[in-house]
């Protein structure tokens, strides 16, 4: 595959009057062509900064953001406006004109850039019905629901026929099932018209849905990259972990002083009764304190937090065990 994003060395501080406030600390990492490209970090990382960089909404103080082979800050004003009409944008809160119905929303950019009026309707009209929104045509952004809103949002973006999405904490503001048809829509269309989408989010299940490669961003540093998969099976920052295993920290917290193990099951380990195995091979309980299946890739990955004895020494022999038969053991700091 061939990059479409490169990104190398940026950086970017804001001057506030608490003082500079860097977002962007000498972030590097390349975006492949078709790729669902994940960035993904806590209230603060930088990510919202980071994307607005990809399209020079923000203009990095440093370092150089590449688009398709082109340079965006060697670009004219005029050239810069031609590539943007290549990156398309969704934002967390729909951005449509209330006083436009839905097929004049998506018309309205396309008449902008000089379509005529009865070829921008057919035009809207062809991504209504890929976004599943034809019937409301005439309808009003006040008459939509979140997620209806978020697909005439998609429609608007499709019309200028882009080669990169930007979402920026596209379903946040929606349901958890409004947030996968979303998705689900989303990769339908990556598939459909290749387009390269990069999702921006704090949510960890939106990655895991939808992404094949991830980017943690941790106080506007780039802690961690790399597949979703490989991410979540084993993450090496802490970042990573408190993204990954965020959901369980108040586990760890309440079992101060307890060897407490996170094992993590592929397609294939996920049928072994390894909790009631462990136990039987060395004559002792283990506790289940937390247990989850996700869906990485289409493929499902189990994991658990388990509680082992206190004996050290058994604690130590159940975990050579477990790795014995190729799970993934890891364990969790308490202290």
């Amino acid at each position: 595959m061939e990059p479409i994003i490169v990104v190398d060395h940026l950086n970017k501080t804001f001057q506030t009057k608490e003082g500079p406030v860097t977002a962007a600390k000498d972030i590097s990492f390349t975006i492949e062509k078709g790729d669902i490209f994940g960035i993904i970090g806590l209230s603060g990382a930088g990510k919202s900064t980071l994307v607005r960089c990809l399209n020079l909404l923000e203009r990095p103080d440093s370092g150089t953001v590449m688009v398709d082979g082109e340079d965006l800050q060697a670009l004219t004003p005029r050239q810069l406006r031609e590539k943007r009409k290549n990156i398309g944008m969704i934002f967390q809160h729909f951005n449509l004109l209330m006083q436009r119905n839905v097929i004049d929303n998506i018309c309205f950019p396309l008449e902008i850039s000089g379509m005529k009026k009865s070829e921008a309707r057919k035009k809207a009209m062809e991504y209504l019905k890929i976004v599943g929104m034809e019937e409301k045509a005439k309808a009003y952004p006040a008459q939509l629901s979140g997620g209806q809103k978020q697909r005439v949002a998609i429609a608007r973006v499709l019309a200028n026929t882009p080669q990169i999405i930007l979402c920026d904490e596209a379903t946040s503001a929606l349901d958890p099932q409004t947030t996968k048809s979303i998705l689900e829509l989303l990769s339908q269309i990556n598939k459909d018209f290749g387009i390269t989408i990069v999702v921006i989010t704090h949510e960890m299940s939106v990655v895991q849905q939808i992404c094949s490669h991830v980017a943690v961003l941790d106080k506007g540093e780039l802690a961690e990259m790399g597949t979703v998969r490989e991410i979540f099976e084993k993450p090496k920052t802490e970042a990573a972990k408190r993204l990954i295993i965020g959901n369980q920290s108040g586990i760890v917290e309440e079992m101060k002083g307890k060897r407490l193990i996170r094992i993590v099951f592929d397609g294939q380990s996920s049928y072994e009764p390894v909790v009631s195995n462990v136990s039987l091979a060395f004559g002792t309980p283990v506790n289940i304190m937390y247990a989850a299946t996700r869906d990485i890739g289409g493929s499902a990955v189990g994991e658990m937090i388990l509680q082992l004895p206190e004996n050290t020494l058994v604690a130590d022999r159940m975990m050579e065990y477990l790795v014995e038969r190729k799970l993934k053991v890891e364990e969790l700091s308490n202290e």
